[in-house]
């Protein structure tokens, strides 16, 4: 199960916001059925966050609510998330290798191969 909160952080915030998000991620991630989570800004609006974390099912992320720490540390984080569905069933997964950086030629194409066009092409 996938749990996406979106949040609007208005600039004055965002150094605030990232420590209460890092504490929340803490107390979800100690309780039983946590999976991972993660905490994303927009690149496109600083303002724009993210918290997401994946449970093993539902009843876990429901049971996790209950947790005295997750009352402390996330509730109230959660609480300024805007007002829509956040609770997703997954349906699809690519659980691929890490990806990589690496250009997708990058095992045959040799050194100074890539540094331009060959004179011939000019």
């Amino acid at each position: 199960m996938l749990v996406v909160t979106r949040f609007e952080v208005p600039d004055v915030d965002a150094e605030a916001f990232l420590p209460k998000a890092q504490a929340a991620l803490a107390a979800f991630a100690a309780r039983p059925g946590y999976v991972r989570g993660r905490v994303g800004r927009a690149t496109d609006d600083p303002s724009a966050w993210i918290l997401t974390t994946e449970w093993v099912g539902v009843g876990a992320y429901r049971r996790s609510l209950s947790s005295y720490d997750v009352k402390v540390d996330a509730a109230p984080l959660l609480s300024l998330g805007r007002d829509e569905a956040s609770a997703f069933e997954i349906l699809l997964a690519d659980e691929g290798a890490s990806r990589s950086d690496r250009a997708a030629d990058a095992g045959t194409v040799a050194v100074g191969e890539a540094s331009g066009p060959a004179s011939s092409d000019l």
